[in-house]
């Protein structure tokens, strides 16, 4: 099969959705390969780099134009209208876009979202949002450490002793854990909050301490637990105890890196203005949830700002600061999926009764297929 790898357009976003190393995989399972020239320049991959493993070097329609097109972002409409009906579509297209869809379906092409692939075992090699937020929750440190104007470990010199940062986490998935480990390596004192209970040993065995909130009622152990790897909103009575809890770590914290998102939802509101304003000038935010409304009302997508005392960074598409890896992490997720639909004789076969590729499955023959 011809596949496609158009350059992205969105701003800001530099990922590509193949490298060198998996288009020499394509191609060695017999499958030809267009790259939009350009494409892979800002994750530092020239041209010459695909042409060293045999794919093809083209413009925007030729990449276009093939059987398979694979994306890092939902094409904008002036791409949509180069992609020839009946073609096959992968990448993050947003399963919670439904006119992003619908556009896709009027254009009569099959696409998948590898966002919508479930939370099991089977499907972790084709995990984008954990591939992706495991980039997010390093490079949130590193932010956090070039906005803040002291040292994160403790230094003991001839001039004096220099205390260790303290960092709390809030929200401890995939990104909150990798935020973990690199603040610990970079020396500092960690604290972490989630509504699963069931982190607290994740938490505990990366060096951090977890901020415990008791659960009173059925009702709260019950949402604590959570759905497919996601937490579940959870009872205000929990929310406010936990709420006043790290509101007293927060005070206390010299940087914050916020986590917490639900699928299809407003990111959750977890530092309020006041508890920023209980931080100590020269306190930093990461607001990792700044897509989705920010995990704090005062932060601004797409910016980084002082308020308070405090800088808020606001960064809306962070795996995109680590285009390098953060391509190369997804690259094999693409390919890990394609292994669903592309049968050993190297055609297409869409098998609902797999449940990866069933839950991907966004648009086909002009319909939407996910309500």
């Amino acid at each position: 099969m011809r596949i496609g790898v158009p350059a992205e357009i969105t701003t800001g976003e530099t990922r590509v959705a193949v490298t060198p190393e998996t288009a020499k995989k394509l191609k060695a399972q017999g499958h030809t390969v267009v790259i939009q020239s350009g494409a892979g320049v800002a994750a530092s991959v020239p041209d010459e780099a695909y042409v060293a493993v045999g794919a093809e070097i083209g413009d925007a329609a030729s990449a276009y134009g093939c059987d398979i097109v694979l994306k890092v972002r939902c094409p904008l409409d002036s791409e949509i209208g180069l992609a020839k009906a009946g073609s096959v579509l992968v990448g993050m297209l947003n399963p919670f876009d439904a006119a992003g869809l619908q556009r896709l379906a009027a254009a009569q092409l099959t696409a998948f979202a590898l966002e919508a692939a479930p939370r099991t075992s089977r499907a972790q090699s084709m995990d984008v949002l954990s591939s992706q937020a495991n980039i997010a929750g390093y490079k949130a440190v590193m932010m956090a450490a070039n906005s803040y104007q002291r040292f994160f470990p403790m230094l003991m010199t001839a001039a004096g002793t220099v205390k260790a940062a303290r960092v709390v986490i809030l929200g401890v998935g995939v990104a909150g854990l990798q935020a973990i480990a690199t603040a610990k390596r970079l020396g500092a004192v960690i604290e972490a909050s989630d509504v699963r209970p069931s982190v607290k040993e994740q938490v505990e065995s990366l060096g951090g301490k977890f901020i415990d909130v008791p659960y009173e009622t059925d009702e709260e152990r019950e949402a604590a637990v959570g759905v497919g790897g996601y937490a579940k909103p959870m009872p205000p009575s929990w929310l406010e105890r936990q709420k006043a809890e790290v509101a007293k770590r927060v005070a206390q914290a010299d940087i914050v890196i916020t986590t917490a998102l639900i699928p299809g939802r407003a990111a959750p509101v977890l530092v309020t203005e006041d508890m920023v304003k209980a931080m100590k000038p020269g306190s930093v935010i990461v607001d990792l949830a700044a897509p989705q409304g920010g995990n704090c009302p005062l932060t601004e997508a797409g910016k980084t700002v002082v308020k308070h005392g405090v800088t808020l960074i606001g960064e809306t598409n962070v795996p995109a600061l680590v285009a390098a890896d953060a391509s190369a992490l997804y690259a094999r997720n693409l390919l890990d999926f394609l292994k669903l639909v592309i049968s050993k004789e190297g055609t297409l076969t869409v098998d609902l009764e797999d449940d990866i590729v069933a839950a991907c499955l966004m648009t086909q023959a002009g319909e939407i297929k996910k309500k």
